[in-house]
């Protein structure tokens, strides 16, 4: 079973919250969970203490036996001191034609 560490909203209409879950990786956003490791508050301003709230000890417990991190809940534990920053991907350029420069 591949586990991953993501987010499941609750709240209501127009008021969103969100915990940070640890999830069989094949089920739905918001059915049942493994463990509830944290919340993410997005209504709070980026400062705020209680905006994002991880339990460090049990993300890193869950990091170590294999659970694979969503892309926002990667930036939060990455704020947070806890893994590493994702690489970035850039895509390759393409050449120039020279047909349009010599015309």
């Amino acid at each position: 079973m591949s586990t991953t560490i993501r987010l499941a909203r609750g709240g209501r209409k127009k008021l969103p919250f969100y915990s940070i879950v640890v999830t069989n990786s094949r089920s739905p956003r918001d059915s049942n969970f493994l463990e509830k490791i944290g919340t993410y508050n997005p209504l709070l301003k980026d400062d705020a203490d209680k905006r994002v709230v991880i339990n460090a000890e049990r993300a890193k417990y869950w990091l170590s036996v294999g659970a694979q991190p969503s892309d926002r809940v990667h930036r939060f534990l990455h704020k947070a001191g806890l893994i590493e920053a994702a690489p970035r991907m850039r895509a390759e350029r393409k050449p120039r034609k020279e047909a349009k420069a010599e015309a």
